[in-house]
């Protein structure tokens, strides 16, 4: 799939809210972009982007979701299940 960066809006519908955060999100996930991007951000900012994406992580994944989708390990196995 293509992404088109064009099509990025937010604020109108929170289908085109989901889709635009999901399209932005790939974006920032693209290794030359976080290459770059890692070596122009203060360490401040660093700890603050990371404290900040951890806390959204925590809030809306169980454990096996964070192991499976984020740390693409698919054979962690949560032993509370919260699944």
């Amino acid at each position: 799939m293509k992404l088109d960066a064009s099509k990025i809006c937010f604020g109108l519908t929170e289908e085109l809210d989901q889709q635009s955060l999901s399209t932005f999100l790939q974006l920032c996930g693209r290794a030359e972009f976080a290459r770059e991007l890692s070596t122009r951000v203060s360490e401040e900012e660093t700890i603050a982007l990371v404290d900040h994406v951890m806390a959204l992580i925590r809030k809306h994944f169980s454990e096996n979701e964070y192991h499976r989708l984020f740390l693409n390990d698919h054979h962690h196995h949560d032993h509370d299940n919260k699944e």
